[in-house]
């Protein structure tokens, strides 16, 4: 066999870590995503960072945040930002570059900026909005109308979410009785799955026929990066072209989310929202109330008119009445047959006449008859 130079694997490694190490010899800046993590019992933390690029990945690499460090480090990031250090977040890492022969090139963590991972959301945030505004989606729902007594709701929420509950709780045990049609949409409400599972819902709705009187996204309170999934453009564009007013109530008064801005109407809580469907009602009941107020005062006034036209038709009947016309001292003449005699043209001699006067009658005889001109 041929002699060949050659080095053994070690000599290799130590050649490898040595130009590596004098090439990064201080601490660095890295930018990527974290694909993985996992915090062991005995309280290191493991990362496995990762770049994409349009071609797919571009880079991948192992890092480690020790005990002693990950403590602080993490108590940090998540009081910054309102959320661990979980997968698919952006990050900004201060890292120790180190090879080691058996375990390869490794990133020891010391740092993680999270004002970086809270900016990077709020960059993406606005081109969402610029993009779905150039599409023409910002006001689509602006464009709907909403029932006058909305009954039929179906909500798009986690199944054992509390706020899901609390919504329940507060519209349907309302203390004035109002009836609501309430179905569930269960949907993931956070993370990476949560825009498609929400937009699958939103679909499944639009399909339902008769249609729904609103659709109501309904999330409790979180962190910044628990509810990011809300700034999702394929969710947005879900919620504009929905054919049923969308309802968001999406996390406490600091946020708005794109989803928010494309919606029908967005208010804070839950409980809020129930409050909005509860005043459409009650605005809508008491609408009613006086509707049939003023027809019942309508009535009142055109039974008074025509009670009015029956007591001047009594009076002029009243009037009429011969007997009243007797007791102002006139008298009815009849003939034998009780035909009364207007004039006394006609009569004869010896013929019965009676006289009908206010207190009695008087039966008498024709004895002369004289005609006189008045």
């Amino acid at each position: 066999m041929e002699d060949r130079n050659f080095i053994d694997l070690f000599s290799l490694q130590e050649i490898i870590r040595g130009g590596v190490e004098d090439a990064l010899p201080g601490k660095v800046w890295v930018r990527a995503e974290i694909s993985e993590i996992k915090v062991k019992s005995n309280g290191h933390c493991y990362l496995e960072l990762s770049q994409e690029s349009e071609e797919g990945l571009a880079a991948r690499v192992n890092a480690v945040i020790w005990r002693s460090r990950y403590a602080m480090i993490g108590r940090y990031f998540e009081a910054a930002t309102g959320s661990p250090l979980s997968k698919g977040q952006e990050v900004m890492l201060r890292v120790q570059v180190t090879y080691h022969p058996v375990w390869g090139l490794t990133l020891t963590v010391d740092e993680v900026e999270a004002a970086f991972t809270v900016g990077e959301r709020e960059l993406q945030r606005r081109r969402t909005l610029e993009r779905l505004a150039e599409e023409g989606l910002m006001d689509l729902q602006a464009r709907l109308r909403l029932s006058e007594l909305p009954y039929s709701l179906a909500v798009v929420s986690a199944e054992d979410a509390a706020g899901y509950g609390d919504f329940r709780r507060h519209l349907l045990e309302n203390p004035y009785g109002f009836a609501y049609r309430v179905d569930l949409y269960p949907a993931a409400m956070q993370g990476a799955a949560a825009p498609q599972s929400i937009a699958e819902a939103l679909s499944a709705i639009d399909g339902v026929r008769p249609a729904y009187d609103a659709v109501l996204i309904l999330r409790g309170g979180g962190s910044e990066l628990d509810l990011s999934c809300f700034d999702d453009y394929s969710l947005a564009v879900a919620i504009a072209r929905c054919s049923v007013p969308v309802f968001t109530a999406i996390g406490h008064d600091k946020d708005v989310h794109v989803a928010d801005q494309v919606a029908f109407t967005s208010v804070k809580t839950p409980t809020a929202l129930a409050d909005l469907f509860l005043d459409a009602t009650a605005a809508e009941d008491h609408r009613l109330e006086t509707y049939g107020h003023r027809l019942k005062l309508a009535f009142r006034s055109r039974l008074d008119a025509l009670e009015a036209q029956v007591d001047k038709l009594e009076l002029r009947l009243k009037a009429g009445d011969p007997r009243n016309i007797l007791r102002r001292g006139f008298s009815l003449v009849l003939d034998e047959k009780g035909v009364r005699i207007h004039s006394a043209a006609g009569r004869r001699k010896g013929e019965h006449v009676r006289v009908r006067f206010a207190d009695g009658t008087l039966e008498t005889e024709v004895t002369e008859v004289r005609h006189e001109e008045i």
